[in-house]
């Protein structure tokens, strides 16, 4: 359960800090605010999902709130540092935790972590 509360940050944050960026240069982003937004909205239901199916007590939920702050201040910091180091943490913790992507495919944050390096 707490993997699936933390899911959801790495989409977030990363669609925030480029939604800032397009907006302080002016430019287009080319849909990937977007798409960081439908990865976290994705996360958010199946830990929605997960919710509705083991009715979690008032503790559980506590906790829930505290690791999601700590990850996300932790992720903002290093997204702030590295926005390539940050996609890649993701994209490997999604190809070692046997990522819900399916397939094998790439993850959204790869793409962009390698579209933002070069």
């Amino acid at each position: 359960m707490m993997l699936e509360t933390v899911a959801a940050v790495p989409g977030m944050v990363g669609g925030m800090f480029l939604h800032c960026k397009s907006l302080r240069q002016f430019e287009h982003n080319d849909g990937w605010i977007k798409t960081l937004l439908e990865e976290a909205e994705n996360e958010l239901m199946h830990l929605m999902t997960f919710m509705e199916v083991s009715n979690p007590r008032w503790y559980e939920r506590a906790l829930v709130f505290v690791v999601q702050g700590v990850f996300f201040s932790a992720y903002f910091v290093a997204y702030l540092i590295s926005p390539k180091l940050a996609h890649r943490v993701v994209g490997y913790l999604e190809e070692d935790g046997g990522g819900e992507g399916g397939g094998g495919g790439r993850s959204g944050g790869e793409e962009l972590g390698r579209r933002e390096a070069g």
